[in-house]
């Protein structure tokens, strides 16, 4: 007989606003435990010395949380211009600086560079790995290693607050977009060098910061208050289109068969998949791949062995 898990079986979605000097995974865990949930995960992770949105997984939600990796994202940032760090944050050393004489003028010209598609170089204080190795154990030990330029999207790059040596940047970019390296890159562009002093992660696709809920604010509410704060999984899924199957259709599907829908797709499409009860309750199954002919197949289910569907 098979051990059973500790915790309870808890599906939901939790919408933190992480503090700064906490790293995601510590993030995860303490919300774990005051929920004393079975599983957990998070959507990507956030540098321990930003702040901000950190969308976190439960349950069945954790088999969607993929989904958030390559989503578009939204960060308020505080770049102080006239010192180049080692870190490219405000917690490395002075490697360079020279004073920052740019008028809003030129400061406004230079940003239009870093609009749209544009090439960066990810930071050595980062967890892209080599050969296994996070770079950043590198970086420690005083190590360069050679990193391929990689191709980002700069949707957006609008000032928020002008007050040189400091200017504060809203930015919405794609993944893999270093945020770090963009305000170095700016300032490299005025020749005077720079480094974050803040950063804030402000929104992911369409879920957004002003939703999210202060870790000391869920650690003080009770064990129901903290439930009725979760989003169900498919707040994670708003970016696919929805499809709905009747009640025949349900049951193939939750049974791994394809079935055929009205709906279609120019190309194959992922989308988000409801079903409907035998007391007509319509539920989420999972996400599926739609055909252009309007086959639907199965991609990654809801389990309901604990539920009485």
């Amino acid at each position: 007989m098979g051990r059973r898990r500790k915790g309870l079986k808890i599906d939901g979605v939790l919408l933190l606003d992480k503090p700064v000097g906490l790293s995601s995974n510590s993030a995860l865990q303490k919300a774990r435990r005051l929920l004393n949930a079975q599983k957990a995960g998070h959507t990507g992770t956030l540098d321990p010395l930003a702040s901000g949105l950190l969308p976190l997984c439960f349950g069945e939600a954790t088999k969607f949380s993929a989904d958030l990796l390559n989503a578009d994202k939204e960060y308020l940032t505080t770049v102080k211009f006239g010192e180049k760090t080692s870190t490219g944050d405000a917690e490395g050393e002075v490697i360079f600086s020279a004073e920052p004489k740019f008028t809003f003028k030129e400061f406004c010209a230079v940003l239009e560079r870093f609009r749209g598609e544009i090439v960066q170089i990810p930071p050595m204080y980062s967890a892209l790995k080599k050969d296994g190795v996070p770079l950043y154990k590198f970086a420690r030990k005083g190590e360069e290693i050679e990193r391929e330029p990689r191709k980002v999207v700069i949707s957006s790059l609008d000032i928020v607050d002008f007050q040189p040596p400091e200017v504060t940047l809203l930015v919405r970019c794609s993944k893999g977009t270093y945020i770090r390296t963009l305000g170095e890159d700016i300032g490299e562009a005025l020749g005077c060098g720079a480094h974050l002093k803040t950063l804030r992660r402000t929104a992911i696709a369409d879920l957004h910061i002003e939703e999210a809920v202060d870790l000391d604010l869920f650690e003080r509410m009770t064990e129901e208050q903290r439930i009725a704060v979760l989003l169900p999984p498919d707040r994670l899924l708003q970016s696919l289109a929805p499809v709905k199957l009747d009640e025949e259709a349900t049951k193939k599907f939750l049974n791994g068969m394809k079935v055929r829908t009205d709906e279609r797709s120019i190309e194959e499409a992922k989308v988000r998949v409801y079903g409907i009860s035998a007391e007509k309750t319509e539920f989420l199954l999972g996400v599926g791949r739609l055909t252009s002919d309007g086959v639907l197949a199965p991609d990654r289910l809801i389990s309901f062995v604990d539920n009485d569907r």
